[in-house]
């Protein structure tokens, strides 16, 4: 790839992240706008967010490396990431958004009355927040490397630094403006040279891409679906599916988002638009996977399959061409970094702030989004060799043993108690974060153990709802004494909320 184009296009990105920051920074004034916009974002703009926020580097990079690699067996990735917002959309937007909390511990906490619960929500946010944010961090790292030749740990800084200055200014009033602008620099990025690149395969006669001597096709059938899951695909393939599936439900960074919207309503029409959107940019990746076992084949081999689609273009269609194609979709790439890292750091850097940190206020939420970045770059700088697209299944599958149970039962059964709460949050969101984490350290690196560790949602999942449901229960005496008037307020709209029927105070303490 040349650097000569493909440099600048990345300082582009940068620079355009910086001061539309600082355009978000001119128009925030108070707490509320760091935290959740004074929540004011319409569903086009609040959509736009959640989908450049959402795109990460598993979606730009990743699902094209693990397509090359194994085939269509892959293609469950991005059905399973578009899928679960059609979950959301059904049994958590629109409640979510009339709770009136500005975090997922915030929503623990009024629908539980409960201080432990939230401490207990908190940890896992920054521990899912924290496990999704290296493989962003890492993905960085790869393509600045690529594009020239500097060492790997320099992009994930270069990244985290801006994230902190772009998260610090504005908080989301700003990055709300970033990321809309950059989902539309990552489908155009995606989009334009992939258009050029079916062209250039046309004119090379069509030959059909193949994976280890076989049509592309027929590659995945019987194959290892990653390389984690190597010695049980099948059930790797349901720990996928649940993960993603359940998991999206319970980002922290795409939860809090929900929370900008001005009403239920709005809610509910912004997952409808991020479905669309999503959706359209996941037509791509399968394209240069598909591509990329006929013009970059020996990255199959090796720990760079990722890298396929930042190559392709210099190498299908060459030349100046291929030059400037590279360079937009380097850009684009540095986009899905700096958007989800983005997402991320304001979403941990909100729970640091009111859970961890001795006070609260934008001077506080500005040291605590520094906090939220330290710790997962040094991770980023530590841990290697594991496709981002996998890191980013890990950090799916502790949201979906934690908070979907959380945020399903806490929205829809009115005999969840604060001790039900913590059991299935410790047992099956603690359950998952452990597993994720000795699979990092390499553990166990084959077999059953190694599966399990590395895909627990099959388990954890069932294990943290079946903990909420059986220790609530047995506990009906601990069901919160405004449990009415909450579930009422959760499934209620707004309207008859100002209307004085319902209360109106927000969980937490909030005025």
């Amino acid at each position: 790839m040349n650097e000569a184009y493909a440099i600048p296009a990345v300082a582009v990105v940068v620079l355009a992240t910086v001061l539309i920051g600082g355009f978000g920074l001119r128009i925030s004034r108070t707490t509320s706008d760091f935290y959740v916009a004074s929540r004011s974002v319409g569903p086009g703009l609040n959509a736009a967010a959640i989908s450049g926020e959402y795109l990460s580097a598993a979606s730009f990079l990743g699902v094209a490396g693990l397509l090359l690699v194994h085939g269509p067996d892959m293609l469950w990735y991005p059905v399973g990431y578009t899928a679960g917002y059609l979950v959301l959309l059904v049994f958590v937007a629109a409640p979510l958004r009339r709770s009136g909390a500005y975090t997922l511990p915030d929503f623990a906490e009024g629908r539980l009355e409960s201080r432990s619960v939230r401490r207990v929500v908190s940890i896992l946010v920054v521990g899912a927040g924290w496990l999704y944010l290296v493989p962003q961090l890492q993905g960085a790292g790869l393509t600045l490397q690529i594009l020239t030749g500097a060492p790997r740990w320099f992009g994930g800084a270069l990244v985290a630094a801006v994230v902190v200055l772009a998260v610090a200014a504005g908080g989301m009033r700003s990055i709300t403006f970033v990321q809309a602008f950059q989902y539309w620099l990552k489908l155009t990025a995606l989009l334009v040279p992939a258009f050029f690149l079916v062209l250039a395969w046309h004119g090379d006669g069509g030959a059909p891409p193949a994976v280890d001597g076989m049509p592309w096709s027929s590659a995945g059938s019987g194959q290892p679906l990653a390389t984690s899951r190597a010695d049980h695909p099948l059930y790797a393939t349901y720990g996928l599916v649940v993960a993603t599936f359940l998991g999206t439900m319970g980002l922290p960074h795409v939860v809090v988002r929900f929370y900008t919207s001005p009403n239920g309503r709005a809610a509910r029409r912004t997952t409808v638009a991020v479905l669309a959107l999503i959706g359209l940019f996941y037509l791509l990746p399968p394209v240069y996977g598909w591509l990329g076992s006929l013009y970059a084949p020996e990255l199959r081999a090796t720990q760079d399959a990722d890298a396929a689609v930042l190559l392709l273009p210099g190498r299908a269609v060459g030349g100046l061409g291929g030059d400037l194609l590279g360079a937009l979709v380097a850009a684009g790439a540095f986009a899905a970094f700096l958007s989800t890292a983005s997402g991320l750091t304001m979403a941990v850097a909100g729970v640091l702030s009111q859970d961890v940190l001795p006070a609260r206020g934008v001077r506080h939420f500005r040291l605590a989004t520094l906090l939220a970045m330290t710790v997962p770059l040094g991770g980023a700088l530590l841990v290697s060799g594991v496709p981002v697209a996998d890191a980013v299944g890990m950090a799916f599958a502790v949201s979906a043993s934690s908070f979907c149970p959380l945020l399903v039962l806490g929205i829809w059964w009115r005999r969840l108690t604060p001790p039900g709460a913590r059991a299935g949050l410790l047992l099956g969101g603690g359950s998952a974060l452990v597993a994720v984490t000795l699979t990092v350290a390499g553990v166990a690196r084959d077999g059953w153990l190694h599966t399990l560790l590395a895909w627990p949602a099959v388990w954890s999942v069932p294990v943290g709802f079946l903990a909420m449901i059986l220790v609530s229960l047995a506990t009906p005496d601990s069901v919160p004494p405004h449990t009415s008037a909450t579930m009422t307020r959760l499934h209620l709209p707004e309207s008859l909320s100002t209307r004085g029927t319902i209360p109106t105070g927000e969980p937490g303490g909030r005025p």
